[in-house]
Formats: structure tokens, sequence, C-alpha cells
């Protein structure tokens, strides 16, 4: 099957930085991968290489079998992404949001209502569709950012940070709810953290330091017989 993310030998630089250097890495349909890294490791660097915020200038990135520069609209197409930052309009109401950004990937009328009705009640907001995003909690506006990257049907999620400010409860809930969605919906998601309790054993994970990818694999087998907080203790000699 097409993977829903595959990156080859993709490396990164600001001057003279390296911000990425020769990453690999692939998460296959209907998975949950994490980006494990503490910050400055090169998560959001690599996000903005997949987004197209940069362009790579070495290596392939393939969102769902299209190569992301000989073929931008296909990929970014099948592309949804939560970013770390907020994205919506906090004076708009959810739908109004999602109306707009349902026009932006070429959906109108009803197919537009049928399409938000679908994700509104994926993410539990069904009854919040009317009320401005600034009336909801923080947990219910990440539900709704991930509405906003649904909205087109992608094949690959990118959740950057998604449980920033968020307190324990709704940190769960967000978790939960990207789980869900690729239980029940077969969407992919990469989810990039520094918080090594986001991760199940379960997991496809990546730990990714000072740019370098230092171990991938299942969540379990990295993590051995000691935790995973020990395994990437001793591969950074940093603690997360």
């Amino acid at each position: 099957m097409t993977s829903a993310l595959s990156i080859q030998s993709v490396s990164h630089h600001f001057g003279a930085t390296a911000a990425l250097d020769n990453v690999s890495l692939t998460v296959p349909p209907g998975r949950f991968a994490a980006l494990l890294g503490v910050n400055g490791a090169g998560k959001t660097t690599l996000f903005s290489l997949i987004t197209r915020l940069y362009d790579n200038a070495s290596g392939v990135i393939e969102v769902a079998g299209f190569d992301l520069r000989r073929q931008p609209a296909q990929a970014l197409a099948r592309l949804g992404v939560v970013f770390q930052s907020r994205a919506l309009d906090a004076d708009l109401t959810v739908r109004q949001n999602l109306t707009y950004h349902a026009n932006l990937h070429g959906i109108g009328g009803h197919a537009a209502r049928d399409r938000i009705a679908a994700v509104l009640d994926q993410v539990g907001l069904s009854d919040r569709a009317g009320e401005r995003v600034s009336a909801l909690s923080g947990g219910q506006q990440r539900r709704a950012e991930i509405a906003r990257a649904l909205i087109h049907s992608p094949a690959l999620l990118l959740l950057d940070e998604a449980t920033v400010g968020l307190d324990v409860k709704s940190r769960a809930e967000v978790l939960a709810l990207t789980r869900a969605l690729i239980a029940d919906h077969g969407v992919s998601a990469l989810w990039a953290t520094h918080i090594m309790d986001e991760i199940q054993p379960e997991d496809d994970l990546f730990i990714l330091h000072r740019g370098r990818l230092l171990r991938q694999g299942r969540a379990a087998d990295i993590a051995g017989a000691h935790g995973l907080t020990r395994a990437f203790l001793d591969l950074t000699g940093v603690a997360a």
C-alpha cells in the first residue's frame, strides 16, 4: 500500500546551521506516528518542509504517493495540518470558519454543508457550530482545528505540538480524538511532541534530535525494558 508519508534523505540548512541532516522516515497508512524531540530538534522545520512553507532542496517528500516538489497540488490536497499556533478566526463561528476553509479547497454549496456536518460530528462539536471560536474552551478550539484539517478528507494529518497550552483533561481528549480518527476513518497522523506520555507502546516512533533522526520503530521496541524516558536520555543525553 502507498505510504501516507515518505521522506527520503531530506536535509535543510539555515545559513551554516543544519536544521535537518539526512532525515528519512515513512508513515504507513492508518497509523499514529509520533515525532519526538525537545525544542530545537527540527520538528517544526520538518513540518514546514512537508507543508511547503519551505522548499526541500534535497531529498524527496511524498504525501500519499505524490511528490511534493513535482506534484505539489496533488500532495497538499491529501494533507491536513494542525499548527501549533491557532489557525481559526476567533471572531467567526465554527461553521463560518469551516465554510471558509471548505471554499479554499473548492468545496461549496450542499457539499460543504454536508462535509462540515460530518467533520463536526467526528470531533464532537455538532452542538457548537453556531458559536464563535472565542467562546470555546482551549480543548474545543483544538477540536475545531482538527475539524478544519479534516474538511477535505486528507490521507494524512500533521499535528505540531497540538496539545500545547491545554490542561491534562483537554490534552487527553485531543489525543483520544486523533487516535479514534485513525481507527474509525483510516486517516494517518504524524504527531510532533516533546511529551513522552503522549506516546503509546504500539505507536510508530521517530526520535529527532539536533536535526538527526536517531531511532525509529515501534515505541515499545525503542523503549525496551527500561522505558522510553531512559531510552530517550541514552540516545540524546537530555531529558524530554
